[in-house]
């Protein structure tokens, strides 16, 4: 049975959300930026903000991967 996409974050704008997309892929993790067009389209926030999904088995790592260095557990 295949993973179900999850959403993990969303981003202020496009170009924020295909930066993290690039950077789960550098890590060997398929993502998909969900709501690009609209948000590009009417830059208001009743229509939504990009969003980042991956597959739910993979969701944890991504949000590793995409913590900022300071916030990090050890």
């Amino acid at each position: 049975m295949a993973d179900k996409l999850v959403t993990i974050k969303q981003f202020a704008n496009y170009i924020e959300a295909e930066l993290a997309k690039q950077q789960l892929a550098d890590f060997g993790i398929e993502a998909v930026v969900t709501g690009a067009n609209a948000a590009n389209v009417y830059s208001i926030p009743a229509m939504g903000r990009p969003s980042l999904c991956v597959r739910q088995s993979q969701a944890e790592k991504s949000l590793e991967i995409l913590e900022p260095p300071g916030k990090q557990e050890d």
